[in-house]
C-alpha cells in the first residue's frame, strides 16, 4: 500500500512539474504568438533525447506574492539532443513569474552550464525574462553574476547559442551578449538595458520597444544580433544547422562531412568576374559561392556591416570560417563596425579550430572624422589582432585591391597567413594609384606632365601582384578558375598544423 501511495505522489508531483504553468498566462503567451517553454524544447531536440534536471525545484521565498512555488520556477533544463549532438539546453519559463531569474532557477541553468563544460557540448538558451526577480533582490542578481561567469569561463571552451523568443530586460541580455551567437524572431524578440518606459521618463525619449531592441534593429544597428528569422520553428532549424559546422568543445575538430562536390569542379567563370576598371564594384559572394561546396554557407550578421562578409562553409566537407570584404559596399574598406564584427568572428573560429579563408578586395579605412573620432585606430587593431593570434590554418587570396595598412591587416603573409595567393587582377600598393601619383609625382603633374599617362605607370609598375610574388609576400598567383581547386589542396596541407604553446596568461586585445 506503501508502495502505491509513493507511486501516486510521484505521479501528482511529475503532473504538476509538467504543468507548472498558469492556464491564464499560457494562453496569453499562445496569443502573442508565442509557444510555451515545454513545447520549445520538445521542437528544438529530438524527439526522446531530453533528460530533464531538477524538474521539482522551487524557490525558497514565501513572502508577497511568492507564496505560490511552483515545481520548477520558471525554468527548464537539462540535456538532450539537436541531430544526433547532445547539448545542455534551458528554456526560460514567461508563463511563471514572468520567467524572471529567482536564486533557484540561477541555480538550474548553472547546472546544466557545469555540466556542459564537464561533457564537452553546447549550450542552447531559449531566453524568454522580464530580468530579475524583484522580489529577491541581491539573490537574483548573484544569480545572474554566477551564470555570467560560466559564460565567460566556457568561452571558447563549448559553442554558446543564445535564441531570444520573448522580451529580454535589464541583465536578462547580458548572459546572450556573452554568447558566440543569437538569433532574434521578427515581431517576437526584444533586448534592451532600460525598457521605453524608463527611457521616456529619463531621456525624454520616446520610442518603441521594436524601434529600441526588436530584431531589425539588433541585426541591422546594433550588432548584437547575428540573426533574424521570421519564426521560432526556423529559430530551431537554424541552431540545428548552425550546430552542424561546430566541434562540440574545443578539444574536437569539425565533423568532416561527405560531399559529392568534386575539389576539381569548373570555375572558369570566376576569369571573367573582376570588372576591367578597378573602381567598378562586384560581389564578392559570388567568389565565395564559386569557392565551397555548393549551398554551404551560412553567412553571419548578413545585414550588419556590409562592407565586410563573414560566415560558416565547408570546402571539401570541412567547416570553415570565410571572411571576405565586399566592393559592393563602402567599395569595401574597412571601418569600425566591419573590423569588430570580422575580428570577433576570427577569434570564433579560431577558439573552435575552424580553418580561416580570407577574400581580400580592401582599399583601404574608411576615412572621414567620424571613423576617427569613433575610434577606427583601436577597433581596426582588433581585426589585426585576431588575425594575428589565429593559429588555425589561414588562407588568404586577394583578388583585386589591397592597399595600405588593410593590405597588412587583411591575413597577410606579415601577420601569420599560411598561404597567401592572389589573383592577375591583384593590386598591392600603398595606396591605390590616382593618389599615389598625386604624392610621388606632384612636381611633373605641376610641370604639365600627362596625369594619366603617370598613372599607367604606376599600375604598370605597383598595382599587380608580381612585386609581392618576387619578394615571397604571395606563395602563388592564381588564375581565378582555380580557386576552388586551390582552396582544397591548401586545407589538405594544413590539416595537421600544430597550435604553438605560448608562455603567457593572455594577450591585451585593444578592446
Amino acid at each position: 500500500m506503501a508502495h502505491i501511495k509513493s507511486l501516486s505522489k510521484f505521479k501528482a508531483n511529475n503532473n504538476l512539474a509538467l504543468n507548472s504553468y498558469d492556464e491564464t498566462k499560457a494562453n496569453a503567451q499562445i496569443n502573442r504568438g508565442k509557444l510555451l517553454a515545454r513545447n520549445r524544447i520538445a521542437k528544438i531536440l529530438d524527439p526522446g533525447s531530453f533528460s530533464e534536471m531538477d524538474k521539482f525545484v522551487t524557490h525558497q521565498k514565501s513572502q508577497e506574492v511568492e507564496v505560490d512555488k511552483p515545481f520548477g520556477d520558471g525554468v527548464i533544463a537539462g540535456i538532450g539532443k539537436i541531430n544526433g549532438v547532445t547539448v545542455a539546453i534551458f528554456a526560460q519559463d514567461f508563463t511563471v513569474f514572468g520567467g524572471s531569474l529567482s536564486r533557484a532557477n540561477a541555480n538550474k541553468i548553472i547546472k546544466v552550464m557545469d555540466m556542459a563544460e564537464s561533457i564537452g557540448c553546447p549550450i542552447i538558451g531559449l531566453n524568454d525574462s522580464g530580468g530579475a526577480r524583484i522580489q529577491e533582490g541581491v539573490e537574483s542578481l548573484a544569480g545572474y553574476a554566477d551564470i555570467f561567469l560560466r559564460n565567460v569561463r566556457l568561452s571558447g571552451v563549448v559553442p554558446q547559442i543564445s535564441l531570444i523568443l520573448g522580451p529580454c530586460a535589464g541583465g536578462a541580455v547580458y548572459s546572450p551578449a556573452l554568447t558566440d551567437f543569437n538569433i532574434m524572431v521578427e515581431d517576437l524578440s526584444f533586448m534592451f538595458i532600460t525598457g521605453p518606459d524608463v527611457i521616456k521618463t529619463v531621456t525624454k525619449e520616446d520610442v518603441t520597444k521594436e524601434d529600441l531592441g526588436g530584431a531589425k534593429t539588433h541585426t541591422t544597428k546594433s550588432g548584437v544580433a547575428h540573426f533574424s528569422v521570421a519564426s521560432e520553428d526556423e529559430s530551431f532549424a537554424l541552431t540545428a544547422r548552425l550546430l552542424s559546422y561546430l566541434p562540440s568543445s574545443n578539444r574536437e575538430k569539425p565533423q568532416k562531412l561527405s560531399t559529392e562536390d568534386p575539389s576539381w569542379r569548373d570555375c572558369s567563370n570566376l576569369n571573367e568576374i573582376i570588372p576591367e576598371e578597378s573602381n567598378q564594384p562586384y560581389d564578392i559572394k559570388d567568389i565565395i559561392y564559386q569557392s565551397i561546396d555548393k549551398d554551404s554557407f551560412l553567412e553571419i550578421q548578413s545585414d550588419y556591416a556590409k562592407n565586410i562578409v563573414c560566415g560558416l562553409a565547408r570546402i571539401n566537407g570541412d567547416s570553415v570560417g570565410i571572411v571576405a570584404n565586399q566592393p559592393m559596399h563602402l567599395a569595401g574598406c574597412l571601418d569600425t563596425n566591419s573590423s569588430i564584427k570580422a575580428a570577433r568572428f576570427v577569434r570564433f573560429c579560431d577558439s573552435f579550430q575552424i580553418p580561416l579563408v580570407t577574400f581580400v578586395d580592401v582599399p583601404g579605412f574608411l576615412p572621414g572624422t567620424e571613423q576617427e573620432w569613433g575610434g577606427i585606430i583601436r577597433n581596426g587593431a582588433k581585426l589585426l589582432y585576431a588575425y594575428a593570434e589565429a593559429s588555425v590554418p589561414k588562407i588568404t587570396i586577394i583578388t583585386r585591391k589591397a592597399y595600405g595598412g588593410a593590405y597588412d591587416v587583411m591575413c597577410s603573409k606579415h601577420i601569420g597567413g599560411d598561404l597567401n595567393y592572389a589573383y592577375p587582377t591583384a593590386e598591392i600598393a600603398v595606396m591605390g594609384p590616382e593618389g599615389a601619383v598625386e604624392i610621388i609625382k606632384r612636381s611633373e603633374i605641376s610641370r604639365g606632365e600627362n596625369k594619366k599617362e603617370l598613372v599607367k605607370e604606376y599600375k604598370e609598375k605597383f598595382s599587380n601582384p608580381w612585386v609581392a610574388a618576387s619578394l615571397g609576400f604571395i606563395d602563388d598567383v592564381i588564375e581565378p578558375a582555380e580557386t576552388r581547386k586551390v582552396l582544397c589542396n591548401s586545407l589538405e596541407i594544413l590539416k595537421n598544423k600544430k597550435r604553438p604553446k605560448m608562455e603567457k596568461r593572455h594577450g591585451n586585445i585593444p578592446l
